[in-house]
């Protein structure tokens, strides 16, 4: 079973899919181990471990190495973000092989202009209604397992309004998309509104401190809501804990005590050493000799 297909499957039940956002394999497997459905790998945050503000710096192949590397530490199936496509059409039909060579079950591509930004800040450019569904529709065309999952992100309520943002989103899942992603609504009776508006599955993201009003998970499956990713979670705790550690001993001159017990040990156990352990042994079974007939 494809991990595409068991998105596939959990977009049937009709239950909200809550996939936290990843940025390595440390974060996949506590993701993983933490018992959700699913996982999103964010732009924003594959552009920080580079040092990168969210600017549309990155290249198709920095993404997916990034999401090969987090596919490989995780069985759960992986959204991704795709940003533009990284191009036209053409780059956009490549752009879906890739991802989905690299076992990642869904990606979403959005109708920024390129060098795109994080769809939270000011100033924001859009492309055009035509520009964006031949990218869309090249996208459905360009998948080999009819399970990956094609989301369609629009930029445009910033940009143009929400008219032609809820426009854009009937019209990219009337072209191949399998769900529609309205970024940012401005206004809690817009996210409560646009599955209904829309008209089909429709993914929300939730940013801490961005400028979408916050809701609970249990109020966006409410709503109607088949995803909701969460990119900043684990990407902002680990950035306040790493402030915070270095702090401590800067003030205090000392290792940092932990919630939990930290050693070696433990630490590796996370991430199968038991497993890799089992494997020194495995394969050094006594040889016995063969007999040779001389002449």
């Amino acid at each position: 079973m494809t991990r595409a297909f068991r998105l596939r499957t959990l977009l049937s039940q009709n239950k909200l899919i809550v996939a936290p956002g990843v940025i390595d394999g440390i974060t996949a497997k506590a993701v993983e181990r933490a018992g959700f459905a699913a996982a999103y790998m964010t732009g924003a945050g594959t552009s920080a471990t580079l040092g990168y503000p969210d600017y549309g710096l990155l290249t198709m192949t920095e993404m997916v190495a990034n999401a090969t590397r987090i596919t490989n530490a995780m069985s759960l199936p992986l959204i991704s973000d795709a940003d533009t496509g990284y191009g036209n059409e053409l780059n956009v039909y490549r752009t879906v092989q890739e991802f989905e060579r690299a076992g990642v079950a869904a990606i979403h591509i959005e109708d920024q202009v390129f060098p795109k930004r994080c769809g939270h800040l000011d100033n924001k450019e859009v492309t055009s209604r035509e520009d964006w569904i031949a990218k869309i529709r090249a996208a459905a065309a360009a998948r080999q397992s009819p399970d990956f999952v094609v989301i369609a992100r629009t930029d445009s309520r910033a940009v143009i309004g929400l008219d032609e943002a809820l426009m854009r989103a009937r019209l990219a899942l009337a072209n191949g998309a399998d769900v529609a992603f309205v970024e940012a609504p401005q206004t809690l009776e817009e996210v409560a509104n646009i599955p209904r508006w829309v008209g089909g599955p429709c993914l929300l993201n939730m940013v801490k401190g961005g400028k979408t009003p916050e809701v609970p998970l249990a109020d966006a499956e409410a709503m109607g809501y088949a995803i909701a990713i969460l990119p900043g979670l684990l990407l902002g705790g680990i950035m306040q804990v790493c402030d915070d550690l270095l702090e401590s001993v800067k003030s205090e001159g000392r290792y940092p005590e932990f919630k939990a017990p930290v050693s070696p040990a433990r630490t590796f156990a996370r991430f199968g050493s038991a497993d890799w352990d089992a494997r020194r042994t495995a394969f050094r079974d006594p040889l016995q000799d063969i007999p040779v007939k001389a002449g």
